[in-house]
């Protein structure tokens, strides 16, 4: 059996462990486990399942670590319903509950953002004889934290804090500090910070980064820059999201400069800026209409590594459109199809917005199609433009001819335009987003 689950002829191996059982030879402990265990690895839960169910009829004993591998490889997959059927179903009755059977349990139902029901099975744990670790409160509290309910689980820590066991460590911190910053509680993300220091706990470059970049979208760069030297001063290497977080508050800040020049130091440090990085600082460039410095990003860009999103390009291909330089725009959609990155929604709107003011209605039209044959939905602002600039052309059959598209072709992606696009009127152009 072992030979033929190696070499990944499952059925095989099935039907020899029936041949044993029907023989009245019963599978020792050793080799349930082993089947368990290599039919879990490759998803086949259904069959992993009636290992467990004909070893416990045949009264084959089996170590918790069994049933833990396969509660944990159902929890991987997500399927958590399922991991909580086989543990009311077999592991109650037929096996001794540990603590990390417990831990895989609360983990995967806090992923699921179903924390009251990891509660449950999280006070169910003394009945079993089983007592939390730190790893089972810290599942939880990030598990609160996801739910946006930080105060809880912040009330959480103080009761592990109480009782004194198990001591938190500076993943608890890390959790509860991201937690507040998500809702831009920087008061109490630095106060559990100070806190944790004054524990005698220190934290790691994510601790770091988190408060980073919670104070950057807050707006107060004095207290990031802080973070940041606090950071160097301990020996922590700041990495590509420490610059990032950085870059993007100021940014946010309107000191694009200032951006820039942590953008040149991550050259001198030698650390590469991700999707991210290229994309806060392009936004930012883009709004004080710095095109050219944006344009020159996106070259950089195509001499890197990375796989682009299309809202790192849409506001350079939007500025160059509204300068009214479509022919660069066409250029740099170009590199965006090089670099296999698809069109979005966004994209061919602009697009087709630039090239109506400019007058090149067949080639609008031209995108329009081209976005239908890709699977890309229009909404209605992208269909209107188009029609308008038509309309205003002195281009009433080809903008029947869109709204006649539209009203065929187009029922699976947006039924209601049907409804909205009148083709006797002047509409006015929408901005381009």
């Amino acid at each position: 059996m072992r030979s033929l689950c190696q070499m990944g002829a499952y059925d095989s191996a099935k039907v020899v462990f029936d041949c044993m059982r029907s023989d009245g030879h019963l599978p020792d402990s050793s080799i349930v486990a082993f089947l368990v265990s290599s039919y879990t690895q490759v998803g086949k839960f259904d069959l992993a399942k009636k290992f467990l169910a004909e070893a416990q009829r045949d009264k084959v004993g089996l170590s918790i670590f069994v049933y833990n591998k396969l509660l944990d490889e159902l929890v991987r997959w997500n399927m958590v319903d399922e991991a909580v059927c086989l543990f009311r179903e077999h592991m109650e009755l037929h096996s001794h509950p540990d603590t990390f059977t417990f831990n895989i349990l609360i983990r995967g139902l806090c992923r699921m953002g179903e924390v009251d029901q990891a509660f449950v099975f999280f006070n169910d744990m003394g009945s079993f004889g089983c007592s939390p670790d730190a790893v089972t409160y810290n599942t939880l509290i990030n598990g609160l934290c996801r739910v946006n309910e930080v105060n809880r689980g912040h009330e959480l820590l103080k009761e592990v804090r109480t009782r004194g066991e198990p001591k938190p460590d500076v993943v608890t911190y890390t959790s509860l500090i991201l937690g507040y910053c998500k809702l831009g509680k920087m008061y109490d993300a630095s106060v559990l910070f100070d806190e944790m220091i004054n524990s005698g706990i220190k934290p790691n470059a994510i601790t770091f980064n988190v408060l980073i970049d919670g104070f950057g979208k807050a707006g107060d760069m004095l207290s990031a820059l802080s973070m940041y030297e606090k950071m160097l001063f301990l020996g922590y290497f700041p990495d590509v999201v420490t610059f990032t977080s950085l870059i993007d508050g100021y940014c946010r800040t309107g000191q694009v400069n200032r951006g820039l020049k942590l953008w040149h130091e991550m050259s001198a440090r030698n650390v590469g800026p991700n999707v991210y990085t290229y994309s806060v600082l392009i936004n930012g460039l883009s709004k004080e209409n710095r095109m050219h410095e944006a344009r020159d990003l996106l070259r950089q860009l195509k001499c890197s590594d990375i796989v682009p999103k299309p809202f790192m390009y849409n506001p350079v291909i939007d500025l160059f459109c509204k300068a009214g330089n479509v022919d660069e725009a066409n250029e740099i959609v170009a590199e965006m199809e090089e670099k296999k990155c698809k069109l979005d929604k966004v994209t061919f709107t602009i697009l087709i917005i630039g090239h109506c003011m400019k007058g090149r209605m067949f080639e609008a039209i031209s995108i329009f199609n081209k976005m239908l044959s890709i699977g890309c939905a229009p909404d209605t602002i992208t269909v209107n433009s188009l029609i308008s600039c038509l309309l205003k052309a002195g281009m009433p059959n080809e903008a029947f001819h869109i709204k006649q598209t539209v009203s065929q072709d187009l029922d699976l992606f947006v039924p209601s335009l049907k409804r909205t696009i009148p083709v006797g009127t002047n509409m006015d152009i929408p901005m381009a987003v």
